[in-house]
């Protein structure tokens, strides 16, 4: 049985079924809470609102102390702890990875050629919108 988090019913299910399809099981976790640090004011100091989760069969540990709320922490560590276990198992093809290397190609610099040839399909682009303009009256 999973635990009730404070998101709604579609998160949890979604929650479950990718647990579910990584074969994490909520007994193989060892969740221990522990008082958040940083902002927050006095209600963190005296509130144990971070959550510590442990998967033993990986060893995978994850600390979470996002939100206020100790059950939204739950809920967050849960995503945090599968993401972590899909990228050892899945390696390049995690999402996370994929995405990395999605921004590295977007920033990266356009070779000489390339850049030449962006820039002559601009000017071609920019005269064909020219000749769409009305003729000027004065001349």
């Amino acid at each position: 049985m999973s635990p009730d988090f404070p998101v709604s019913p579609e998160k949890q299910r979604a929650l479950a079924e990718r647990m579910e399809r990584l074969g994490v099981r909520e007994e193989d976790l060892e969740e221990s809470f522990i008082r958040s640090g940083g902002p927050g004011g006095q209600k963190v100091n005296k509130t144990s609102s971070c959550v510590q989760l442990l998967h033993r069969p990986t060893g995978v540990l994850v600390k979470c102390q996002e939100s206020r709320s100790q059950a939204l922490n739950r809920f967050l560590a849960r995503q945090v702890l599968l993401e972590r276990i899909e990228e050892r198992l899945l390696g390049e093809e995690s999402a996370r990875r994929r995405e990395a290397a999605r921004l590295r190609r977007q920033k990266r610099r356009r070779s000489r050629r390339a850049k030449e040839k962006m820039l002559e399909d601009k000017r071609r682009r920019a005269d064909v919108k020219a000749g769409r303009r009305p003729p000027d009256p004065e001349g």
